[in-house]
């Protein structure tokens, strides 16, 4: 009998991998909604719904809730951590979000994804000098994504810090010519 029940479980779970595949997100949530029924704390659902409920904006705070709950039974998973930091940030609740990229980074300091999550809520509190390293880490860990450069950019740009605004434009000249352009009109700064 247990072993029809896992089979049962595990074809449900295929079914939301098929459904999301096949871009059918609602019937995924359905499905998802039914198996948090049946499994109340089942890891993988929690995740997962809280990753479908998490691109909603009215649906976040639920998204968070799920996350939280999950993170009862995962409490030294980075990636749940950063994803969590990442959701509270967007619902504008930097000092948690603050808090969870941190223990995320506690976990993996190599996490590039969760300094840069960092450094987004440091920039959003005004903290400049600790977003700053925040984002520097996350260029040491990425170097070729423009993202983390480009709000390092911003943050030295608005610290009236001309020269190393200046060279951060002309570093994204030679691998995102687009960002330094976009740079270069948001500021006003030519190489």
């Amino acid at each position: 009998m247990r072993l029809i029940k896992d089979i049962e479980w595990l074809l449900m779970r295929y079914q939301v991998f098929v459904l999301n595949l096949f871009g059918l997100t609602k019937k995924a949530v359905e499905r998802l909604i039914h198996m948090k029924q049946l499994r109340p704390d089942d890891y993988f659902v929690l995740t997962t719904l809280a990753h479908f409920w998490g691109q909603e904006r009215q649906s976040r705070p639920d998204a968070i809730a799920l996350l939280k709950q999950a993170r009862r039974q995962q409490p030294s998973n980075p990636n749940l951590l950063f994803n969590l930091g990442f959701l509270l940030e967007q619902q504008g609740l930097l000092p948690e979000a603050e808090s969870s990229f941190r223990e995320a980074l506690q976990l993996n300091d190599k996490l590039d994804r969760a300094w840069y999550g960092l450094g987004l809520v440091l920039i959003q509190q005004g903290r400049s000098d600790e977003a700053l390293v925040a984002l520097k880490r996350n260029t040491e860990l990425q170097p070729m994504s423009p993202f983390a450069w480009y709000q390092l950019a911003r943050v030295h740009f608005d610290r009236h810090e001309a020269q190393q605004t200046l060279e951060i434009i002309r570093h994204l000249q030679g691998f995102e010519p687009k960002v330094a352009e976009q740079l270069k009109r948001e500021t006003g700064l030519k190489p």
